[in-house]
């Protein structure tokens, strides 16, 4: 068993239990403290357990990672999908880039493309593609949040509602088994919906560490997607949802 594989076990262990203990977890795996210390801190970091005296349990269902945190998690990672996942986008395309640290990469990469016509509710996003001469930046209107600079409310969703766009560009905060797509903000949640029902296309942004989150609001399905990007192979249960709905899945 790989790090990876390990650290995923980790993650199912917990989730079954509700704790694990780091001497239940050492005898488990037949692996020292230290390297599960270490396993322990990478999850927690990453969001994907709560590290707690002695052990782990579940992350909170109903906080979110604080922003300034979120910016620099699996960086590396988010920067390989966001340039597979803007190959992918033509020039000259209309698309909508929702909220999420993942989005704000993606926009970063689509800095050398020619023409684009981006209608955004991130405020994040709008600010590093105003620059382009060429594009054509919207910007929605709502209620501005103070912590990450996304856009929501009652006006954004008139707004979006104004458009029909090539593509849609989403960003999740979790993925459960069952395909549902999972986020921590109601209110955020009702902007995306009408993101995904106003696109031609939707596109998935999320790296590997969403697949095994909970957060307490539905958003959506995976039978809702065009394309998945990514940067690990999904779960088995995931694979086989979007092998069932013909959902495209890129591995960056």
């Amino acid at each position: 068993m790989n790090q990876q594989q390990r650290q995923d076990a980790i993650i199912e262990l917990v989730r079954r239990q509700g704790y694990a203990s780091i001497e239940q977890l050492t005898e488990h795996f037949t692996v020292t403290p230290q390297t599960i210390r270490r396993d322990l801190n990478t999850l927690s970091t990453e969001g994907r357990i709560r590290r707690v005296h002695g052990g782990a349990g579940l992350e909170s269902s109903t906080v979110n990672t604080a922003y300034s945190t979120r910016k620099t998690l699996n960086l590396e990672a988010k920067q390989r999908i966001a340039v597979l996942l803007a190959r992918h986008i033509p020039d000259h395309s209309s698309l909508f880039i929702n909220i999420g640290t993942s989005n704000e990469v993606i926009a970063e990469a689509l800095l050398d493309h020619q023409g684009l016509e981006v209608i955004t509710n991130n405020l994040n996003v709008a600010a590093i593609l105003q620059h382009k001469d060429d594009f054509n930046v919207i910007i929605a209107g709502g209620e501005v949040r103070s912590r990450d600079g996304g856009i929501i409310g009652e006006a954004t969703i008139d707004f979006i509602n104004q458009f029909k766009v090539d593509y849609g560009i989403i960003g999740i905060s979790g993925i459960d088994e069952d395909g549902s797509l999972l986020e921590f903000d109601y209110q955020e949640v009702r902007v995306a919906q009408a993101i995904i029902r106003n696109s031609r296309k939707i596109f998935l942004a999320t790296d590997h560490s969403k697949f095994q989150r909970n957060p307490v609001v539905r958003q959506g399905n995976l039978a809702q997607l065009d394309a998945l990007f990514t940067d690990r192979e999904p779960p088995e249960a995931i694979l086989r949802l979007l092998k069932q709905h013909d959902v495209t899945l890129h591995i960056a």
